[in-house]
C-alpha cells in the first residue's frame, strides 16, 4: 500500500529514528524532495542534498593532488581529507564540518534520484549507504542517509514503469526500507495553503474541484500534470497577474501547456478565464469607469460578450449606475455582438424585465438602456 504525503512524513521519520535508511519511491514530480525538506525542518536537522543522476564515476574517490596545507581539512574524530571542490567530496567536507560545529544536531544527507545514476555511480555510493564509510573516512553517527528513487519495472506494483533508471542491486534493496509514495490531493492542498507564499488560489480552487487532476494516471501524453508541475503553474500565475486581461490571453494558454500538457492546460485555462471574467464583472460596477472602459476596449469581441453576460449573471443592483455603465459598454460591442447579447438576455434572463420594472421619473439612465435594448433587438 502506498503512503500519502502526510503518512510518508511519519513513516520516514520513524525509519530514520530507528537508524535505518528510508528509500522513498515515487513518480517524478510527486513531491519527494519537498517531503525530505519538510522532514528535516520538523526534526531540526541540517539537510544536504546530492542529485545522484548528475554525478559521475570518480566523484567519491577524493583525490589528493599537490595542494597547500590550507587545502586539507583536519578533524578531531574523523580523520583528514582534502577540500577538492567537486562531486561528493566537497559535500562530505561540509557534512563533517557541520558535525563538528553542531555535534548534537541531526544531519540528513539526501541522495535524490538514486537509481537514475549509472551503475558505476551507485556502486561508489554503496559503502556510504551500507557501511557508512569511504576510504578512511567514516560518517558521524548523527548523519542519516535518505534515498529517493523513481519506480522501475522490477519493483512490485510498477511493472509498467518506463523511467530511464539503473535498477539497484540486491544489497541496496536488502539494507534500505522501501517506502512507496503516492499523491494525495487533500495533503497537497494543506501543504499548498501553508507555504509562503501559498500556491496560487486558482490552482488550489481547481484541485479542490478536480482532485484527480493533481496527478492523473495517464501515460500516453507527452506532458502530464504532477504536483511539481502545479507548483510551477502557481509561480507563473503570480507573474501573469501583473498583466492586463488582454495581455495575458496572448501567452497564458501556451505557458499552461508547457507545464500541464494540452488537454489539462485547456481545461484549466477555461477555469481561470471564467473566474477572471467573474472578477472583472464585479469590478465593472465598482472601479473607476474610465479604467473599466479602457480595459473593456482592449478586449476582443468574445471576451467583451462573455464579460457582459457574466455581469448579468452576477445579479447586479439595477440602478442608474448599472444603466449608465452597461449601456456604454454595450455600445462598444460590434453590431452583431450587440444583437446576439440582447437576444440571449431576452431568452435566458429576466434582466430586461428588471430594467423595465425599475424605470421611474428618477431613472433616466435605466430608461435609456431599455430603449437601447429595444433598438438593438429591432435592428
Amino acid at each position: 500500500m502506498a503512503l500519502s504525503y502526510r503518512d510518508m512524513l511519519m513513516a520516514a521519520s520513524i525509519v530514520v529514528r530507528a537508524g535505518n535508511v528510508p528509500n522513498i519511491v515515487g513518480e517524478a514530480g510527486i513531491g519527494k524532495s519537498a517531503l525530505v525538506r519538510e522532514l528535516a525542518q520538523k526534526n531540526h536537522a541540517k539537510l544536504f542534498t546530492t542529485v545522484v543522476s548528475l554525478s559521475e564515476k570518480g566523484d567519491l574517490s577524493i583525490p589528493v593532488p599537490p595542494l597547500t596545507s590550507d587545502s586539507f581539512i583536519k578533524t578531531d574524530q574523523y580523520g583528514e581529507l582534502a577540500d577538492v571542490q567537486f562531486g561528493y567530496s566537497h559535500t562530505l567536507i561540509q557534512i563533517i564540518q557541520h558535525a563538528q560545529k553542531a555535534p548534537k544536531q541531526p544531519i540528513y544527507w539526501f541522495l535524490d534520484e538514486f537509481n537514475r545514476g549509472t551503475q558505476a555511480v551507485q556502486s561508489e555510493l554503496m559503502n556510504l549507504v551500507l557501511q557508512r564509510s569511504i576510504n578512511s573516512l567514516k560518517l558521524p553517527d548523527q548523519v542519516h542517509i535518505i534515498i529517493a528513487e523513481n519506480p522501475d519495472s522490477t519493483m512490485a506494483g510498477f511493472e509498467n514503469s518506463n523511467y530511464g533508471v539503473a535498477a539497484g542491486d540486491d544489497a541496496i534493496k536488502d539494507r534500505t526500507v522501501r517506502l512507496v509514495m503516492q499523491s494525495s490531493s487533500n495533503d497537497w492542498i494543506k501543504w499548498a495553503e501553508s507555504i509562503n507564499p501559498p500556491i496560487h488560489h486558482q490552482v488550489i480552487e481547481y484541485i479542490k474541484a478536480h482532485p484527480e487532476m493533481l496527478h492523473p494516471d495517464i501515460d500516453d501524453h507527452d506532458l502530464i500534470p504532477t504536483p511539481r508541475a502545479w507548483k510551477r503553474v502557481s509561480d507563473d500565475l503570480y507573474q501573469l497577474d501583473h498583466l492586463t486581461f488582454s495581455e495575458r490571453q496572448h501567452v497564458q494558454l501556451e505557458i499552461l501547456k508547457g507545464n500541464l500538457g494540452i488537454e489539462t492546460a485547456t481545461n484549466f485555462d477555461h477555469f481561470i478565464n471564467h473566474h477572471q471574467l467573474n472578477l472583472l464583472a464585479e469590478n465593472l460596477m465598482n472601479d473607476s469607469f474610465e479604467h473599466v472602459l479602457n480595459t473593456f476596449k482592449r478586449m476582443d469581441e468574445t471576451q467583451k460578450f462573455d464579460l457582459l453576460m457574466n455581469l448579468v449573471h452576477l445579479n447586479p443592483k439595477i440602478d442608474e449606475n448599472f444603466g449608465l455603465r452597461f449601456a456604454k459598454l454595450l455600445k462598444n460591442l460590434s453590431p452583431d455582438g450587440q444583437y446576439s447579447l440582447v437576444l440571449q438576455l431576452s431568452n435566458q434572463t429576466s434582466i430586461l424585465n428588471q430594467v423595465y420594472q425599475n424605470i421611474d421619473q428618477n431613472t433616466e439612465k435605466l430608461r435609456q438602456l431599455y430603449v437601447l435594448f429595444e433598438q438593438i433587438s429591432l435592428s
